[in-house]
């Protein structure tokens, strides 16, 4: 179950803070470079189980950087333990979809896994990943403009 970011805050997870758009400009700058080196790296070497953990990671740095990026434009900072749950709780707020937060937040979780386990996942779901990255960009840097 996705934590609600009013409880985040409550928490101490998340706290208000002045908005900061320069670190937030350099979060979707940053995001905008990873997405197209992501983009030309599929298109020039593909997708398969040997990279797969490289595609998984990479995709989920991208939309996250979106997330904090909108959640400094808004005044809001996320830390510590329970971060990446509290930026994947944003994102409901924002506009994602249940859909997309659910699969943001298994991604979250599946990242973990790779970080401080060492599970490994195959081209397949590598695929979905780039396929819900390529889809929920666009979406996400819409939002991040507003």
């Amino acid at each position: 179950m996705i934590i609600e970011f009013e409880q985040c805050i409550k928490e101490g997870i998340v706290c208000k803070v002045t908005p900061d758009k320069q670190r937030a400009s350099d979060l979707i700058i940053e995001s905008e470079r990873k997405y197209d080196f992501l983009l030309k790296l599929v298109e020039a070497i593909g997708i398969d189980d040997d990279k797969a953990n490289e595609y998984v990671e990479s995709c989920y740095n991208i939309l996250l950087f979106l997330i904090r990026a909108k959640m400094l434009i808004d005044g809001y900072n996320s830390s510590g333990v329970g971060a990446h749950e509290a930026e994947v709780a944003f994102s409901r707020l924002i506009g994602l979809s249940e859909k997309q937060v659910i699969f943001l937040d298994k991604l979250r979780y599946f990242r973990n896994g790779i970080m401080y386990y060492g599970k490994r996942f195959d081209k397949e779901y590598a695929q979905k990943v780039v396929k819900y990255t390529k889809e929920t960009y666009s979406k996400l840097k819409d939002i991040v403009k507003q």
